[in-house]
C-alpha cells in the first residue's frame, strides 16, 4: 500500500487554515462559495464526483479536490481545500489508508461538513491480495490493509450512488423525489454496464487478465470471476519490478496465450512494454477512474463512458 506521509503536512495545513479563517472572517472564501440554493458537494477523486453529479443534477454544486491529470496517491490538500471541506454540505472520500489526512481534518476543529460519506463504509471491503509473481511492499506489523478501489465494480457503484442519494435527500428533503429519480435513472445505466460486462466475460475464451502495472481492480475481478496477474498491488509505490516478477508475468502470458497486457492511466507503461516485446502481446489501457486527464475532464467523460471503453479492451483481452 502506498503510504501517505501526511500527518506533519496536514498539521501545518491546519495551522494555515486557522490563520486564513481569521483573515477571512467567517472562514469562507470565493473558491468555496457555492451556487445559490444548491447543495455544496466536495469529492476527493473522480468516481464519487461523477456519481454525485448524476444524482445531484442541477440541485447540487459538485466539485472535485484532485486536479485532473494528477496522480491521486500523491495528492496533498491545500489550506483552501481544507477550508472548503469544512464548509461544504456533503463531503465524499474513499476512507482507506491513503485518506488518513482526511480523518485528521475531520477530527480537528469545530467546523465540519454537514454530512460525510466514506466509500469503504458503503460496501463490503476485502484485504489487499498478493497473487503469484506480484511484488509486494514491506508490511508494517500485522495490520490488515484493505483494498480501497471499491468503485471499480459497477455493482458497488450502484450501492455508493444510493448512499449519495440518501445523504442529499437528508440535506435537502424538499428535493428528495428529484434525487431519487436521478439515482434510479443512473442505477439503470450502471446495471446495464454490469450486464454488458457479464456478457463479455461469459463469452470470452479465457477468464485471466494480466497487468504489467499496479492492479486496482480487485473488486472488478471478484465481481466477474476473473483471475489476474499483475506487477504490483493497487496502491503500491513501487514502479520498478524485480526480475522474478517480470519473468512470472512473461511466463503466464505465454503459458495461457494471453493476447493483451494492460496498463493503467498515467503509467509509463515500461513493464507492459517489456512483457509485450517478449511475448508478442498487445498493450492496452484499463482505466481505474481514479482520476482523468484535463482533456478528458473538459470533454465531459463519465465513469460509465470510461468503463465502456474498458469493456471494449476487456473483450479483446478475453478473446
Amino acid at each position: 500500500m502506498m503510504k501517505k506521509r501526511m500527518n506533519k503536512i496536514v498539521s501545518l495545513m491546519l495551522a494555515a487554515v486557522m490563520t486564513a479563517a481569521l483573515m477571512c472572517g467567517c472562514g469562507r472564501t470565493k473558491d468555496n462559495d457555492k451556487e445559490e440554493g444548491k447543495l455544496s458537494v466536495i469529492s476527493t477523486i473522480f468516481p464519487p464526483y461523477d456519481f454525485a453529479k448524476e444524482v445531484g443534477g442541477e440541485k447540487a454544486d459538485v466539485r472535485m479536490l484532485l486536479q485532473p491529470g494528477t496522480e491521486s496517491h500523491t495528492y496533498d490538500p491545500s489550506p483552501q481545500d481544507i477550508i472548503n471541506i469544512r464548509n461544504c454540505d456533503l463531503f465524499i472520500y474513499v476512507g482507506g489508508e491513503s485518506d488518513e489526512w482526511v480523518r485528521e481534518i475531520l477530527e480537528s476543529g469545530e467546523k465540519k461538513p454537514k454530512k460525510v460519506i466514506a466509500l469503504m463504509e458503503c460496501v463490503d471491503v476485502v484485504p489487499e491480495e498478493i497473487v503469484e509473481g506480484m511484488q509486494a511492499e514491506e508490511e508494517e506489523g500485522d495490520k490488515i490493509e484493505y483494498d480501497e478501489h471499491v468503485w471499480t465494480s459497477p455493482v458497488n457503484a450502484i450501492t455508493i450512488t444510493k448512499a449519495i442519494r440518501d445523504a442529499m435527500s437528508e440535506l435537502d428533503s424538499a428535493n428528495t423525489s428529484y434525487y431519487s429519480a436521478n439515482e434510479n435513472k443512473y442505477s439503470l445505466e450502471l446495471s446495464k454496464l454490469d450486464n454488458d460486462i457479464k456478457k463479455v466475460v461469459d463469452g470470452g475464451k479465457r477468464k485471466t487478465i494480466v497487468f504489467g502495472d499496479r492492479f486496482p481492480f480487485r473488486y472488478f475481478a471478484d465481481q466477474y470471476g476473473l483471475t489476474y496477474y499483475a506487477a504490483f498491488p493497487g496502491c503500491s509505490s513501487e514502479t520498478e519490478p524485480i526480475a522474478s516478477t517480470i519473468s512470472t508475468l512473461i511466463e503466464k502470458v505465454k503459458e495461457k496465450k494471453i493476447p493483451v497486457v494492460f496498463t493503467i492511466e498515467f503509467s509509463n507503461g515500461k513493464v507492459a512494454d517489456t512483457i509485450c516485446s517478449e511475448t508478442g502481446a498487445k498493450k492496452l489501457q484499463f482505466h481505474s477512474c481514479h482520476n482523468v486527464s484535463k482533456e478528458m475532464f473538459e470533454q465531459g467523460v463519465t465513469y460509465v463512458s470510461i468503463m465502456n471503453d474498458n469493456l471494449k479492451n476487456l473483450e479483446e483481452a478475453l478473446s
